[in-house]
């Protein structure tokens, strides 16, 4: 069994969304990671989007990437106790769509507590074949 683990932390501003996008397809392209490297990259920029949009005040966003077993978990952790909350699409809210699409695109997903603040991951599944 091949484990790989990494973790960098950014500053939950506008800037850090991309910058976690390029940092989850290179680990993925040096890991050989077989998964969907686009898929992992929209699902983080969700995540991270997140973040930057609604923790107001907060001084610490972390990425942690973990692929074991071939199963690849991608985790944005942030100081926020606030969970987030899957919205209902509406024609009078332009945006909101992050986790339904994390939903719809990963394999498992979920929320925890975190030392004060909370961890929202998802794993996508080794492709079959």
């Amino acid at each position: 069994m091949c484990t790989r683990n990494a973790s960098i932390d950014l500053p939950p501003i506008p800037p850090s969304i991309p910058v976690a996008r390029h940092v989850v397809r290179e680990l993925l392209r040096a890991w050989d990671a077989p998964h969907d490297h686009e898929d992992a990259a929209l699902l983080v920029t969700e995540l991270v989007a997140n973040v930057v949009d609604h923790v107001q005040g907060e001084a610490n966003l972390s990425l942690e990437l973990a692929m074991a077993d071939a199963w690849l978990r991608i985790a944005v952790v942030d100081g926020s106790a606030v969970r987030p909350v899957v919205q209902e699409l509406t024609e009078h809210r332009p945006r909101g769509r992050g986790l339904q699409m994390v939903r719809a695109i990963a394999d498992r997903w979920g929320v925890e507590d975190h030392r004060g603040g909370k961890r929202v991951w998802f794993e996508l599944a080794p492709p079959l074949g």
